[in-house]
Parts: structure tokens; C-alpha cells; sequence
């Protein structure tokens, strides 16, 4: 009793020493970081557990030292050492960062210029620290990812996938794929394909070690053949229950297009109830089997089934940009911007949609499936970051528990990176890429956007949550202070849009 009575004066002794010390600057590398006092979650799918210290080493997880009293009683102690900045985590949780396995490097929408800045920010506030591009500009996404590393922007750590393209021949495929391993890809993003060449660059990029990403389309090709030729994961939905069809095709009224984007959207959401049941176990048992991951991007396709809430989310009042609000506004120019003519029996389908993807989310996991996260947002009113959260909470939805939840945006998304043995965990060894959180995940997920919520708290509202730090390569930087940053960035853009009497002025000069 003594020990523990000793231990635990020693541990509030320490934590006064520590008040002291200074708090991080955001976008400075700190040599030697502690975060102190917080409830951990690992990122394996492990109960949250804590107090404990977190102890950063330049771009590294030094140590995790446990303080609760039954660890101090047993010779534990706290972090010991000098700290140059210390990050009081009492009452907060510390996760690993999260990791956005669908994400686009925009720096334009719909022809028109968006600073990249914009995009970078809102990933980290929102706790992003590294994302999986899968369609850019492949140079300027090299550049990136090179500044990224080198820690000259303020940016999660870039993971580069291009869009392959559609080569007419297997031996082009070939070409390609030898051609984007010595640019210096991470892997590579397929759309349309057809069967042969998929086969060819499929087996190419597996002797170059390149992963692949594959949003499957309605082609030829469907989720047979990810399982057939190996790829890496399947992207949104896609491919998986058209694998599932009794007679191979789709019920397609007459007059679909599949390139109109209203037909190819509308018509989407009437196809996972022509699954069958038990076709379809066998092709989720096929890529458990073949270890062909799956990346929901459930946020992405909300609008379809609830058009309203999309385009009212409370964030964009301050921090959507108006180059990114333009291109969301319906224009069959651009992609996913579909919505001319949404009805209520377009959103019904959709609705019943829904249910039979997280039904058929739930049983991949049961079967042993591997499900990663991604958001894809710049796309159909998903704002970068904010729609990573959004997605969590739809996995809550379909029935996932928070804590795994977290282990599909942490753990899971390195596995699919094949970086699991560096990222995705709270463990020493592993790199700095972590976030410390303003409230618990675990009871509410929208802790995590960084514009907080509301809770009642003795009979009062208290406005709460964000993250507080996300600190990538060992880089600590503020959330508040990148969304204060973003929310200049966009009054600057609005207040330099031209006004409606601007606009009367140039079509009727005087």
C-alpha cells in the first residue's frame, strides 16, 4: 500500500514539474516530445488504456509508459528525462494518426484554382497524417510527397498512386507499369480495364512490388478478377456485387448511358439488390482468401440518399472554398455532379442501397475480410478530411465499434499500405504520427472534426472535441490554429469573387 501511496506522489509530483514545461510550436519539429497523461488506443482494436506518457524522439514513438497505480505498484514510473515541449494530455485521448486510403491532390476544381495549402491543412486538422493519392498530377503529387518528407510543408506523409490509364495492348500494360516504377510510385490507381491487360499489369506491378487500387467501374472485369490477379484493394464498391449477379449483367432499363453521369449514379443504386445472397458470400470468401482489401468510401455516395443534409453540412458555412463550392453545384460537366433531376425514388433506392453494402461490409469482416477507409472527398459535397470522419460514422452506422472503427482507419489503411510494421499503432518503434484528442472517440466520434460539437455537461452547453495536435513524422501542429488558417483562406477567396454588379457591369459596359 505504501509503494503504491509513494508511486502515485512521485507521478502528481512529476505532473507538476511537467505543467511547467512549454507546449509544442505547431509546424516545428521538437527533438524530444512527451505527451502527457493521456488514454491511449493503439490501433490494433485493443480497449483503450491509460494514463500514460508518450514519449516522441525526433520521428519516432520512444517509449509508452503506463501510470495507473496497479503499473506504478509493479516498479513502473514515469517518463523520465528532459522534454523540450510537453503536451498535457489529461482528459484526452491519443490515437495513431489516421491514414485516408481514397484521397486526390487538388489544386483545381472544375478548371479553376484551389491552393493546395487548403486541402493539406484541413487533412491534418482533421488528424490525417498520411493519404493514399489515388489521382493527380503524378509530378507535382512526386513534388509533394518529397516536400512532405522533408518536412518543408505542412502536409501528412503522401502515398502516390496514379490513375493508369486504359493501354490498348497487355504489352503496353506492361510498359506502363515499368514506366510509373521509375517515375517513383508507391503503386498504382486502376479504372476501366479490360481483362487481358488487367492480367499483364497486374502481373508486372506484383514483380515491381507496386500495390493496386482498383475502382472496378461496370466493365468486363469485376471482383473475380481482383481475386484472380491480386490486387491490393477494391475502391468504393464497385465490381463486388456485379461479381455477385446471377446472369452477369445488371438490369439496365434500355435507355442507360454509362456515360451520363445521371444514369450511371442512378442506376448504381439499384445494384446491390440484384446481388444474390449467396453468390455473393462466395465472392467476399474469394477476397478474404486472395487477401484483396476493401475501401468503402462510404461518405462519398451520402448525397445519393440524402441530398439535403450533403449540401447543408454545418462546416461549409465558414470552411468550404468557393472554387471547391462551384464545382459541387449540379453541372454535367463535371464528375459527380449528377444531381439535376434527384428525385425522392432516386434517394429510396439509395436508401435500401445502403443497407445491403453495410450488410455486406459486416459479413466481409465477419469472414475475415480486411476493410480499410478513405473518403474521396473533392467530390459530391465531401470536404477533404471532414468526410473521413463522416465515413467513420457511417461505418458506426453499418454496425462497426468504435474501436474498430479506429483500427480500419489506423491499422487496417497501413496494411493495405503495406506500411503496418511503421504506421497505424501507438508503439514504441513505430513512426511519430499521432493525434492527441479533445474528448472520447469512443463514446463520439465527432469529436473528431475539428470544428468540435456541443454537449450538455451539468445542464450546460459546452462546446468540446477537435484535435487538439496532430503530430506527423514527429512534426507537432495545432489543429485550431491550421483551421484558422483555412478559414482565412476562404474568406480571402470570397471576398475576391466578383459580386453580381460586378457581373452586370462587365455584360453591359457603358
Amino acid at each position: 500500500m505504501l509503494r503504491i501511496l509513494s508511486a502515485t506522489v512521485a507521478a502528481v509530483t512529476l505532473a507538476a514539474a511537467l505543467s511547467a514545461q512549454p507546449a509544442p510550436t505547431s509546424g516545428r519539429r521538437v527533438r524530444r516530445l512527451l505527451i502527457h497523461n493521456a488514454t491511449v488506443v493503439d490501433g490494433n482494436g485493443t480497449p483503450a488504456s491509460g494514463p500514460k506518457d508518450v514519449i516522441v524522439e525526433n520521428n519516432l514513438i520512444a517509449d509508452v509508459v503506463p501510470l495507473d497505480p496497479v503499473s506504478l505498484s509493479r516498479g513502473g514510473r514515469a517518463a523520465a528525462g528532459s522534454f523540450d515541449a510537453v503536451i498535457d494530455a489529461t482528459g484526452k485521448y491519443v490515437l495513431p494518426g489516421l491514414i485516408n486510403a481514397h484521397a486526390h491532390l487538388q489544386e483545381e476544381r472544375g478548371g479553376k484554382p484551389q491552393p493546395i495549402e487548403y486541402e493539406l491543412n484541413i487533412w491534418l486538422a482533421c488528424g490525417i497524417t498520411a493519404v493514399r493519392d489515388v489521382g493527380s498530377d503524378t509530378r507535382r503529387a512526386l513534388a509533394l510527397r518529397k516536400q512532405s518528407a522533408e518536412g518543408e510543408i505542412a502536409a501528412p506523409r503522401i502515398f502516390i498512386y496514379p490513375m493508369f490509364g486504359r493501354p490498348k495492348t497487355a504489352a503496353a500494360a506492361r510498359d506502363h507499369v515499368r514506366e510509373l516504377k521509375q517515375q517513383g510510385v508507391d503503386g498504382i490507381k486502376l479504372l476501366g480495364i479490360d481483362r487481358d491487360t488487367m492480367e499483364a499489369m497486374e502481373d508486372e506491378a506484383h514483380k515491381l512490388n507496386l500495390r493496386i487500387a482498383h475502382h472496378v467501374g461496370v466493365e468486363e472485369t469485376n471482383a473475380w478478377d481482383d481475386i484472380k490477379f491480386g490486387t491490393t484493394s477494391i475502391e468504393h464498391w464497385y465490381g463486388i456485387p456485379d461479381a455477385a449477379i446471377a446472369h452477369g449483367v445488371q438490369n439496365f432499363p434500355s435507355t442507360y448511358n454509362y456515360n451520363n453521369e445521371v444514369d450511371r449514379f442512378r442506376y448504381a443504386g439499384h445494384l446491390w439488390r440484384e446481388a444474390d445472397p449467396k453468390r455473393l458470400g462466395e465472392v467476399l470468401d474469394g477476397m478474404v482468401k486472395a487477401h484483396v482489401a476493401w475501401d468503402p468510401t462510404l461518405d462519398i455516395y451520402e448525397a445519393s440518399r440524402d441530398l439535403q443534409r450533403a449540401q447543408n453540412q454545418p462546416w461549409f458555412a465558414e470552411y468550404l472554398h468557393p472554387t471547391l463550392e462551384e464545382y459541387f453545384r449540379p453541372n454535367p460537366a463535371n464528375h459527380g455532379s449528377y444531381f439535376l433531376g434527384w428525385s425522392s425514388t432516386d434517394e429510396t433506392f439509395w436508401k435500401e442501397n445502403y443497407q445491403l453494402w453495410m450488410a455486406a461490409l459486416r459479413d466481409f469482416d465477419r469472414r475475415g475480410g480486411l476493410i480499410g477507409m478513405g473518403d474521396d472527398a473533392g467530390f459530391i459535397y465531401q470536404i477533404y478530411g471532414f468526410g473521413l470522419i463522416r465515413g467513420m460514422e457511417l461505418h458506426q452506422e453499418a454496425g462497426f465499434h468504435p474501436l474498430k472503427i479506429i483500427q480500419q482507419a489506423t491499422g487496417n489503411n497501413a496494411k493495405i499500405l503495406g506500411q503496418e510494421e511503421r504506421l497505424g499503432r501507438v508503439r514504441a518503434g513505430w513512426l511519430a504520427d499521432l493525434i492527441v484528442v479533445n474528448g472520447n472517440p469512443l463514446e463520439n466520434l465527432k469529436v473528431l472534426y475539428p470544428t468540435g460539437t456541443d454537449e450538455i455537461r451539468n445542464g450546460k452547453q459546452v462546446h468540446t472535441g477537435g484535435v487538439e495536435w496532430t503530430i506527423k513524422d514527429g512534426i507537432p501542429y495545432h489543429g485550431p490554429t491550421l483551421m484558422r488558417e483555412v478559414k482565412e483562406m476562404v474568406a480571402k477567396a470570397r471576398s475576391a469573387r466578383p459580386t453580381k454588379a460586378d457581373k452586370t457591369e462587365r455584360s453591359n459596359p457603358r
